[in-house]
């Protein structure tokens, strides 16, 4: 996601961090159960790992609102498909690595099977 580092606070690391801790590592939308910082499995793919990252978004899409009710904890596909909406900002290559599928009413989000390594 493009990101322009002067809209966020000096200590947005430390702020994340913080959001990401209180929700022990758990996407809110989803539940999904995200990496901690250094823990990379080395049985994950890079797709696999990096769905597995969980990120904070800005609930108002305001970087400079860093209030804790607007501050959302959310793994990578989550926080695509909100960026992808109608106020999004991701570019057709990042949604290209994901495939969504509806299956019982409920928006799955998985690594596209075409960019995962042959094995």
């Amino acid at each position: 996601m493009p990101i322009n580092r002067q809209r966020y606070a000096d200590n947005w690391s430390t702020i994340a961090l913080s959001v990401k801790e209180a929700a022990l590592w758990r996407c809110r939308h989803c539940g999904k159960q995200c990496l901690r910082p250094g823990e990379k499995p080395s049985n994950l793919t890079r797709s696999e790992w990096t769905m597995a990252t969980l990120s904070v978004h800005h609930a108002n899409f305001i970087p400079e609102d860093n209030r804790p009710e607007n501050l959302i904890p959310l793994c990578t596909p989550c926080h695509i498909v909100i960026h992808g909406g109608r106020n999004g900002n991701i570019s057709p290559g990042q949604l290209s690595l994901f495939r969504y599928i509806y299956e019982n009413g409920v928006l799955k989000i998985l690594p596209n099977p075409d960019l995962l390594p042959l094995t």
